[in-house]
């Protein structure tokens, strides 16, 4: 059972798939940090030096200085900011796994086209068997 074990995770398509996984999270975290770091501060400082990680709405209507006060306080709050960080977030990965794609079916090869089993009688144009020597349809010898 060991062996069986062993053989199944030493096949191509599992150990593409470990692979795929680990590079997908360290390709996430780059992401999140773009997002994070480099996308959203100039957009905050278009809209008037605004952080996108602490726009928020709160539910019981008092009013809270920050996001994190507003956890502190355990009010109810919608953290609008944050879920507009993981849009972008989620488009910018998006369209990286878009454009991937797009270009390896670039490069994959046609698959090639099967071999004919059939040919057409000469005579009557329907559609014989390759190996016949005779139409099965008007009889002429071929």
């Amino acid at each position: 059972m060991l062996n069986d074990f062993k053989a199944f995770l030493m096949r191509g398509n599992v150990l593409d798939l470990a692979v795929a996984v680990i590079v997908g999270a360290a390709f996430g975290a780059i992401v999140t940090s773009l997002v994070n770091d480099v996308v959203t501060p100039p957009i905050g400082l278009l809209l008037g030096h605004v952080d996108f990680k602490d726009l928020f709405l709160s539910l019981n209507g008092q009013s809270y200085p920050t996001l994190a006060a507003a956890k502190a306080a355990a009010a109810p709050v919608i953290a609008y900011g944050q879920f507009l960080n993981t849009v972008v977030n989620f488009l910018i990965v998006s369209m990286v796994i878009f454009a991937v794609v797009r270009t390896s079916a670039r490069f994959e090869k046609p698959a090639p086209a099967p071999a004919a089993s059939t040919k057409q009688c000469p005579y009557c144009c329907n559609t014989i068997p390759l190996a016949a020597e005779r139409c099965g349809f008007c009889t002429s010898s071929l």
